[in-house]
């Protein structure tokens, strides 16, 4: 196993080849932004939303991961009374910056679903801000794409994958994983084992989307801004400009969203911080449980002279990640494994 020796990632961007009648339809299309917590997708999503013709909605809409899991099928009235009256409460709906009684008066009676919820409250939001289209930059949906497609069949998926090294360190930094008690000490490995867990799932189902979904890297978002956007545009229908991005600035695009105080003079280099903040027996650790992943998506491993030690399961979490997964999308239990409270938004 061999350093790369430069940082850059050379790979391509997933995309697949679109047939010249689609082009039109995906203009107006609703782009979903996902991919593993930090992975970058803040980052992707506030350039589309630089780029204009997009709503600005400065926040996650949590409807695929949160409320139809806390509060069940949509269809039965009660059920959506509840999660509209926490939703109204939360910063879900300030972000909209509507009046309430306009979406009120735009939603389907009933509304049978949270996709359908989802399109309404943001159409109308487009509608108020003069725009054509939406996007959703809600990390987690990438473990919901079958749900996305069946209740928004127009949908673009966009999933931002990173080198899962950086990822876990961002993640275990901001306490995101907490391995169980056994596994004290290993936040940054299970962390690695959450993020190769959340990129298999979004492959998986992604792939299934045939047309309807890409992936691109974040090191070439940062890197090779101009050729990952115009990869992306040419997937969701829309020329994307790097320079008139930057102008505009939104969020992330002129604030970076890092866990990470960069020295004063050093810039913003969110680029294989591994090599020189995760260590070395930690790193050994990571690559064993990983590794494989890792090669498959064209990130090179570092020579590694320490043995693994200490190493978590992989297979007990992958088990426990998938049955969390798998409960949390069954609404009479999902509650249960729904993490946030809605009030806390």
């Amino acid at each position: 196993m061999s350093a790369a020796e430069n940082t850059e990632f050379d790979g391509t961007a997933h995309r697949p080849a679109l047939s010249g009648s689609s082009v039109g339809v995906r203009a107006a299309a609703p782009v979903f932004v996902v991919g593993s917590p930090r992975s970058g997708t803040t980052l992707l999503y506030h350039m589309l939303l630089s780029a204009g013709n997009f709503a600005i909605y400065r926040t996650e809409s949590q409807v695929f991961n949160l409320l139809e899991p806390r509060f069940g099928d949509f269809s039965n009235a009660r059920n959506f009374e509840r999660m509209f009256s926490a939703w109204k409460r939360s910063r879900l709906f300030h972000e909209t910056k509507l009046d309430l009684q306009e979406i009120v008066g735009a939603l389907p009676s009933p509304c049978r679903n949270g996709g359908e919820f989802l399109r309404t409250v943001m159409e109308r939001v487009a509608r108020h801000q003069g725009v054509a289209r939406w996007a959703d930059c809600t990390p987690e949906h990438v473990l919901y794409l079958k749900r996305i497609k069946q209740t928004i069949p127009q949908a673009l998926v966009v999933h931002v994958i990173r080198d899962g090294r950086d990822v876990a360190l961002s993640m275990a930094k901001q306490a995101w994983i907490h391995p169980f008690p056994w596994d004290r000490g290993r936040d940054i490995e299970v962390a690695a084992l959450y993020w190769e867990w959340v990129i298999e799932k979004g492959r998986e189902m992604g792939t299934a989307l045939g047309q309807d979904y890409m992936e691109v890297r974040f090191e070439q978002i940062v890197q090779r801004p101009q050729a990952a956007l115009q990869a992306v545009g040419e997937f969701i229908g829309q020329p994307l400009d790097y320079e008139a991005i930057r102008k505009v600035g939104l969020g992330s695009v002129s604030q970076p969203n890092s866990s990470f105080v960069e020295p004063a003079n050093a810039g913003f280099n969110p680029i294989a911080r591994w090599k020189v903040s995760m260590p070395k027996q930690v790193l050994t650790n990571v690559q064993a449980l990983t590794g494989q992943t890792l090669q498959s998506l064209n990130y090179a491993l570092a020579d590694c002279s320490e043995v693994p030690a200490k190493l978590p399961v992989r297979a007990f979490y992958r088990r426990y990640f998938d049955t969390k997964l798998f409960f949390k999308q069954r609404t009479s239990v999902g509650k249960l494994f729904s993490e946030q409270d809605l009030f806390w938004l």
